[in-house]
């Protein structure tokens, strides 16, 4: 076996580990929709229908899937209800797969683009910090070298924290003290970065989304400061969100749209819920690349997102 294979089994099963509490509830659920029934008529698929917009993927996304599934039934005329978790599996695959967003392969920046530039937003509590300090560890694990900016300076715990990541994975961190402007911390990075041939710069922001105005101003004078220095920068805008909160990511994710530009997404906390289906719903509805999903506290339990792996392992291979 070779080491490749090795990493892609390990990597694998720690998904099919995070994802179970989701897996459970959802074939919990579908054997409770189909109890009784030989064959996938009318009241399984208002019950599917059920399952789905419970199991947090969605209502305009169920909608989607049940009518995938009504065109195959219509097609085969006679669809055995043993058949209906692997055509929901195919179905949501290929829903996922029309989206057209390219995948990553791996832990990867544009080689042109030097120093990378991420700015990361979320709101508090939603696993931003430890998201960025894993993503640093990745980058620098393929070989980058890697700078971290403070630029939350209104959560003395953000700076610490990020601070601490810092430490623990051995990688440049450029902060100020508690308060300072946020686009000068970010200045000064992107500064440093320069200086000592930097090929990754990971911005931390505030997430005060309870005023979108200012929230927006800020982001937008980071960007502006950016510029300044690296002039295509930021070339990346990373949301993240709490998987666990369900419906409630998808509505963070629609304000911070409001509020800046976003390019690509991380949902984390997906081994702690049962609430993994709204990965399927978010990644439909926004046509917002997701990346990133968290499935665990280690730091190789931030993996990139695959749908058809992560279908994969909601359904059963």
């Amino acid at each position: 076996m070779s080491i490749l294979n090795f990493f892609s089994k390990d990597k694998k099963e720690n998904l099919n580990k995070g994802l179970s509490k989701t897996k459970e509830n959802v074939f919990g659920k579908i054997a409770r929709a189909v109890a009784g029934k030989s064959k996938v008529d009318e009241d399984v698929l208002d019950n599917l229908e059920e399952v789905l917009v419970t199991s947090d993927v969605g209502v305009e996304t169920t909608l989607k899937i049940i009518q995938r599934i009504e065109n195959r039934i219509a097609k085969d005329k006679y669809v055995d209800t043993g058949e209906l978790t692997n055509i929901l599996r195919d179905e949501i695959a290929s829903l996922l797969q029309d989206n057209k967003m390219e995948e990553l392969e791996d832990f990867e920046v544009p080689k042109e683009m030097k120093p990378y530039v991420m700015m990361v937003v979320g709101v508090n509590g939603v696993g931003k910090t430890t998201t960025i300090g894993k993503l640093a560890y990745h980058f620098k694990k393929a070989g980058k070298k890697v700078f971290l900016g403070a630029a939350d300076t209104f959560r003395a715990a953000a700076v610490e924290q990020l601070g601490i990541w810092s430490e623990r994975i051995g990688v440049n961190i450029v902060k100020q003290k508690m308060g300072a402007d946020p686009a000068s911390v970010a200045y000064d990075t992107l500064n440093s970065a320069m200086a000592n041939n930097a090929d990754v710069v990971i911005i931390d922001t505030a997430g005060r989304l309870h005023n979108k105005i200012n929230l927006m101003n800020e982001l937008t004078k980071i960007k502006n400061v950016m510029k300044k220095v690296v002039p295509d920068a930021p070339h990346e805008v990373l949301l993240i969100l709490d998987g666990s909160t369900g419906q409630n990511a998808y509505n963070q994710a629609r304000e911070f749209s409001k509020a800046t530009e976003i390019t690509a997404l991380a949902i984390t906390k997906l081994d702690g819920t049962a609430k993994g289906g709204v990965v399927i719903g978010i990644s439909d509805q926004l046509q917002i690349p997701v990346k990133y999903i968290g499935i665990g506290e280690g730091l190789d339990d931030l993996q990139i997102f695959r749908k058809r792996e992560f279908v994969d392992s909601l359904f059963g291979n």
